[in-house]
């Protein structure tokens, strides 16, 4: 292992996952194209969600990425516990990871939470994008974190067409 990818080795370790041996230039490149191609991707999400981390924001990737596992749920039941986790954890006024919304949604939850569909929390996923995608993304793609991941897949791949 070269020490380029050393670094990404450490944050992943806590994933317990063998990221750097899935993921290809390709995808990561691919990232820089647009938000939607990050978020989307294989394992974007993943890895994005680790660099929010080190800036101590990852709440806003956490709450869209929950959001996404509610919608896939079938069962009635279950739908009810988990939005009404998902308002304790994210959008009740101090919550450990309350995210930022305006009022007007908030309350639109807290009235959807009587009956919650696979939609209540849409809006507040579709603000938490906007956020990301205007703030963090950015700064991401500048990071050194995506610039080292980038580099390394690039020297690696250097390294594969040359042996």
């Amino acid at each position: 292992m070269s020490l380029n990818t050393c670094w990404l080795c450490k944050i992943f370790r806590a994933e317990k996952n063998r990221i750097t041996t899935k993921v290809s230039l390709e995808e990561v490149l691919q990232w820089s194209q647009s938000f939607e191609k990050l978020i989307t991707s294989k394992y974007g999400p993943m890895i994005y969600k680790t660099y929010l981390e080190t800036e101590h924001s990852d709440e806003n990737i956490k709450f869209w990425l929950a959001c996404e596992a509610y919608k896939k749920i079938t069962s009635q039941r279950k739908r009810i516990l988990v939005a009404r986790k998902l308002f304790t954890n994210y959008i009740q006024p101090q919550a450990p990871n309350e995210i930022n919304i305006d009022s007007p949604v908030r309350k639109m939850i807290i009235r959807n939470l009587q009956e919650p569909t696979e939609s209540c929390f849409d809006e507040a996923q579709r603000i938490i994008y906007m956020h990301m995608e205007r703030d963090s993304y950015p700064r991401f793609l500048e990071s050194k974190f995506y610039q080292k991941l980038k580099h390394s897949l690039q020297t690696n791949s250097n390294n594969s067409t040359v042996n």
